[in-house]
């Protein structure tokens, strides 16, 4: 029997100071594919565009037919804003963009 993957520790900008488990394929691939979609200036993206675009480049093992990508998207995006990889707009609706 295999021994399943170490987990990685992600941030929430959100509760500074708390961390949580994750799949470290699942956080590494959804990284790649935020960074890949989002600009790097504001105005940025919404959020929702954001989960829209990023489908496109999951791998389909990982998240078949896109499969609780909005979920881990909203783990990244957290935890990349935590650690200044990425920036908010103070506008309604949120924007996102990379710092």
């Amino acid at each position: 029997m295999s021994k399943p993957a170490a987990k990685i520790r992600i941030e929430n900008v959100l509760q500074p100071g708390k961390t949580y488990s994750a799949d470290p394929a699942k956080y590494e691939a959804m990284k790649k594919a935020v960074l890949a979609v989002l600009p790097k200036a504001s105005p940025g993206l919404t959020v929702a565009e954001v989960q829209d675009r990023v489908v496109a480049h999951l791998p389909e093992d990982l998240f078949p037919g896109g499969a609780k990508s909005g979920w881990w998207m909203k783990a990244v995006q957290l935890d990349l804003e935590a650690k200044g990889v990425i920036a908010r707009t103070k506008s309604s609706p949120l924007r996102l963009h990379r710092s």
